[in-house]
Order: C-alpha cells, then sequence, then structure tokens
C-alpha cells in the first residue's frame, strides 16, 4: 500500500497538465502501472486517486457484496466513473475537463493526502473543508490510537525483542 504524506499546490497549465508532486510520485515507485486511476469524488468536491493496485483491492472487496445487490451496483458506479492517468517522464497528469469541472479546479491544483490515496482539490474549497474537519475533530476531542509495534524474535522490527 502507498502511504502519502502532505499537501501540494501545483499550477495547471493551459493543456490541463499538472506535475503529481515528487513525494507522491515516489509512493507510487514500483507500481507495476506508471500512473494514477482517478474519479470524481461522490462525497466531496474534489478527485480521489489511487494506484491501480489499490483500485484493484477496492474492486476485490466488492465481492463481499451479493453479485447484483444495490450497494455493490452502486458502488461499482466508481469503476464506471474511473479513468487510468499516465504519469509522463515529467511527472505530470492530463487533467481530464470533466474531473478539473467536478473539482472546481482552475489554475492550482492542491494535491491532499488521504493516506493511503491522495485527492485533487481547488486550493480554497479544500482550505474552507480542513479548516470545519480541524473544528470538528477538537470539539469531539478526537484522538488517533497508536498501536504499539509489535516484535518478532531476533530483535527487529516485529520481533519480540532480543535477550
Amino acid at each position: 500500500m502507498a502511504l502519502f504524506l502532505g499537501s501540494y499546490a501545483n499550477k495547471v497549465d493551459r493543456k490541463g497538465r499538472v506535475s503529481v508532486p515528487a513525494p507522491f510520485r515516489a509512493a507510487l515507485a514500483g507500481q507495476a502501472v506508471h500512473g494514477i486511476v482517478a474519479f470524481r469524488s461522490f462525497k466531496e468536491p474534489a478527485i480521489e486517486a489511487f494506484s491501480l493496485e489499490d483500485m484493484a483491492q477496492m474492486a476485490a472487496n466488492l465481492d463481499d457484496f451479493d453479485q447484483f445487490s444495490e450497494e455493490r451496483d452502486d458502488l461499482a458506479t466508481i469503476f464506471a466513473d474511473s479513468l487510468q492517468l499516465a504519469i509522463d517522464g515529467e511527472g505530470r497528469i492530463m487533467l481530464p475537463q470533466n474531473l478539473a469541472a467536478h473539482a472546481g479546479i482552475g489554475e492550482t491544483a492542491l494535491f491532499v493526502s488521504a493516506v493511503n490515496h491522495f485527492q485533487i482539490w481547488e486550493p480554497e474549497t479544500y482550505a474552507k473543508k480542513s479548516g470545519s474537519s480541524r473544528e470538528r475533530l477538537l470539539a469531539r476531542g478526537a484522538t488517533v490510537k497508536v498501536r504499539p509495534q509489535v516484535t518478532q524474535p531476533g530483535g527487529g522490527p516485529g520481533s519480540e525483542g532480543s535477550r
């Protein structure tokens, strides 16, 4: 699983090309396909972007639903809306007009970590969303549980310790 960290604003050129941030490209390194899969978020005015391998895993997870159930069919629309976007030799993707329009992206695209994938936002829209998310977290006193690292015999990470 790729791990994405941080937020990066990049200019969109006149042809609709935008550079994928170098740390995000590094997180995608080693993938079988040099690119991403992108689709319109069904929750936010943003673009969701995953590695092809993570999209394949998401597709496999649809097997948890009955083949012709309404929930499975609804979730499968994500795949009908998805586009595979190649990353060119200069680290750019071509941002399709329908995706850019959904997110309201004009001259600048904001790449934002969503941990195992990333989102692409119009910067001001994300600033408002981020502010309200932080307010909700503060009001709830939210925390993230940190799991202790399990160690394996031999003393290294994943070991039970050494004597």
